[in-house]
């Protein structure tokens, strides 16, 4: 497989019209759940990138962020159900977008004390919103299927990031993948 088919399909995504799609979920389910992180492009992008920058980064950290990432999530989700409030919750997604992009294009390694807090952040903004779209009923299917959603995208995003070279040619897709999370997140934040 070509390393350019992944970012033409993600382009694809964005351009499909369901950039801001997060409607009512009628049945909280797992399945419903499963399904939320697919059904708006900032959701689906901020996954990936998480996951494609986890994969350029050394040592634990290609496993701790994804983890980090789910559990804070998770965590939010919990509070966020308990009535508290997490302010900018949009702005907050869209900036994970945009943030993530810019360390993806900068090809940043940095150490994982700064971007485990960093992608915990992020991960507050997604977990709040998954529930504050998500109503009252079925906290715990409906989390568990956006946890699993949450991580197979991170993995989906690991698995492309593996598959660019370390080649010159591999730090150009690179940054231009992550320039594309970049502008992506900042139409996101700017809409």
């Amino acid at each position: 497989m070509r390393p350019i088919r992944p970012l033409l399909a993600a382009g694809l995504v964005m351009a499909s019209g369901a950039a801001f799609a997060h409607p009512g979920h009628e049945a909280m389910s797992l399945a419903s759940g499963f399904s939320h992180p697919f059904g708006g492009v900032d959701h689906l992008l901020a996954m990936l990138a998480v996951g494609l920058y986890a994969a350029r980064q050394g040592g634990k950290a290609r496993w701790a962020l994804p983890a980090t990432f789910v559990a804070a999530m998770l965590a939010a989700a919990g509070l966020a159900h308990t009535g508290a409030h997490v302010p900018l919750i949009e702005a907050g997604v869209a900036a994970s977008v945009l943030i993530l992009g810019l360390l993806i294009a900068a090809a940043a390694r940095l150490p994982l004390a700064l971007t485990a807090p960093l992608v915990a952040m992020f991960a507050m903004f997604h977990g709040a919103a998954h529930v504050a779209e998500k109503g009252d009923a079925g906290l715990f299917a409906y989390a568990a299927g956006f946890a699993l959603a949450s991580a197979a995208l991170h993995g989906c995003g690991w698995l492309i990031g593996r598959r660019i070279p370390e080649t010159t040619a591999g730090a150009r897709l690179q940054r231009a993948a992550g320039g594309v999370l970049a502008v992506a997140g900042g139409l996101l934040l700017g809409a």
